[in-house]
């Protein structure tokens, strides 16, 4: 081995450390205690091997099949708003606008921001003696809602929040796709018509589409993973009507302390997100291929 060949070596190392440490051995390792009763506190005995009864017993779980309704309408629902939203966005500034690169800073402050902070700004805005948006709602003579007593206004704030974080990731995609189009394309279609919408929808939406299959794909794989926001927002109530997927994991594993069950929970939550991405990547290189 060269001198050269060495001094990679030891630059790659530490790479390799982090991902064993980080990576490979949590995911190794809470995969073996999906496979047992393992619990927390149990210091004089460890989990004994149950095989696959975790994960039976996951279909028979009623509270599984309660949060994944909320998991189900904050996927569908985030991934709706934040692609229709951040696209229109991003077509309005795709044209010139003064100041664009300012508005374009503003809108992006969101995604920036830790989702506990997020949850905890939505705590302010949804309060319902004393929030703005109540506010707003009865200066426009509508009634006040209750936002964090009634479950689905409950449901409905953890998704506004959620949308408000990631409109502006799908916006800086979408709109970096949409300045990639060639200007030639437009001024030779304006010779057929003149119509926003029509130009919109013949040459716009086509050619970002692969951008916005992407962001569809990364936003469900995220989505998935929501557990901050209705942490922080609604602390999983009223009742348990916003707790996600993710959040029956902590309440399991780190409140309940059965990291076997949370385990398993867990790693079908991995299962399914492998799913998506695979169905999306054979997807891509299936159009890719036949062109």
């Amino acid at each position: 081995m060269t001198i050269k060949n060495r001094a990679g070596l030891w630059f790659v190392i530490p790479g390799i450390i982090w991902v064993l440490c980080f990576t490979l051995f949590p995911l190794l390792y809470s995969l073996a205690l999906s496979f047992t009763d393992k619990r927390m506190g149990r210091r004089n005995r460890p989990g004994e091997w149950i095989g696959v009864q975790n994960y039976s017993d996951i279909f028979a779980d009623n509270r599984v099949s309660e949060v994944l309704e909320m998991t189900l309408f904050v996927i569908i629902g985030g991934v709706l708003v934040t692609i229709v939203l951040g696209t229109f966005i991003a077509w309005l500034f795709n044209h010139d606008i003064p100041g664009l690169r300012a508005f374009r800073a503003i809108l992006t402050l969101p995604i920036f921001a830790a989702p506990i902070a997020l949850g905890q700004l939505g705590m302010i805005l949804f309060n319902e003696q004393s929030g703005p948006v109540n506010h707003l709602i009865t200066g426009l003579g509508g009634e006040p809602v209750y936002w964090l007593t009634e479950p689905w206004a409950a449901r409905f704030a953890v998704l506004i929040v959620d949308a408000w974080q990631w409109t502006p990731f799908v916006f800086i995609i979408v709109l970096a796709a949409m300045q990639s189009i060639p200007d030639e394309l437009y001024e030779a279609a304006r010779l057929d018509t003149a119509n926003a919408w029509t130009l919109f929808r013949r040459i716009t939406l086509p050619l970002i589409a692969p951008a916005l299959g992407t962001i569809t794909m990364l936003r469900m794989v995220e989505t998935f993973k929501i557990l901050d926001i209705p942490y922080t927002l609604t602390g999983g109530g009223p009742g348990v009507s916003t707790q996600t997927y993710s959040y029956y994991i902590y309440l399991t594993g780190l409140r309940n302390f059965d990291m076997g069950y949370a385990s398993a929970l867990a790693y079908l939550l991995v299962i399914v997100a492998i799913i998506i991405t695979s169905i999306f990547f054979w997807r891509v290189r299936a159009r890719y291929e036949v062109q």
